[in-house]
């Protein structure tokens, strides 16, 4: 028996459950300008997934990848959540 398809879907909940807080908390603080660093990781977690032995950590890697990438868009769309008063307006930032 091999547990690692769903110890990989774990890890794929488990990385769309942080990155949700992690683009309110960018979009808040540092705004959509923010989005070359999720794709530097992003990029680099991919390169480095592809050098991996291991399956699972390679697997694991990509997906978290992907999460940085999916977090870009998500950076605007939160931006335009934020627009329509559905979260907190960073008061101090113009």
């Amino acid at each position: 028996m091999s547990f690692q398809g769903l110890l990989l879907g774990l890890v794929c909940f488990l990385c769309i459950g942080a990155f949700h807080p992690i683009v309110v908390y960018a979009e808040y603080y540092f705004s959509k300008k923010i989005a070359w660093l999720f794709f530097l990781i992003g990029l680099s977690a991919c390169i480095a997934s592809l050098f991996l032995p291991s399956l699972f950590l390679s697997g694991s890697l990509a997906i978290f990848g992907i999460s940085c990438f999916w977090s870009i868009h998500e950076l605007y769309e939160q931006e335009k959540r934020v627009e329509k008063g559905w979260f907190p307006k960073n008061p101090k930032r113009k």
